[in-house]
């Protein structure tokens, strides 16, 4: 669209010659007028073009500031979401560790652990009783 409009190139304007009307130098008025005519044209087309690749350019960089915003808010958005996550994981797994330190501590410890605390009721037991007077 844009190059079939076009009358002249910078290489036709340059090589134009125009006919001498009389004995001399000087040019045919209507001939340069006629010339400058279709080269005023190009450079109006080529400003109504400029200009509207001007307001195009300008609409897409306005998508492009718009779908970065987005991007940016979603990728805030999944950040919040794996950090929740993982710190949700973490303490899943912090509480499995606990639980199963627990149970080895009970596996390993248990009968001591037991056995300790018998002798300390035990304990506890004699100690009352000698107090109230049953060993007299």
């Amino acid at each position: 669209m844009f190059m079939q409009e076009i009358n002249f190139t910078t290489q036709d304007i340059l090589q134009k010659e125009f006919k001498e009307k009389r004995m001399g130098t000087a040019y045919d008025p209507t001939d340069v007028d006629s010339f400058l005519d279709l080269v005023i044209k190009d450079y109006e087309m080529f400003n109504r073009e400029i200009s509207q690749l001007r307001a195009e350019n300008e609409q897409l960089s306005g998508k492009v500031d718009d779908l970065t915003r987005q991007v940016n808010a979603r990728q805030s958005v999944q950040s919040n979401v794996e950090t929740s996550t993982s710190q949700a994981n973490n303490s899943v797994t912090n509480m499995d560790i606990l639980k199963r330190l627990s149970n080895l501590e009970r596996h390993v410890f248990g009968s001591q652990l037991d056995n300790g605390a018998n002798n300390q009721k035990g304990q506890d037991t004699f100690s009352a009783g000698s107090q109230s007077g049953w060993n007299d």
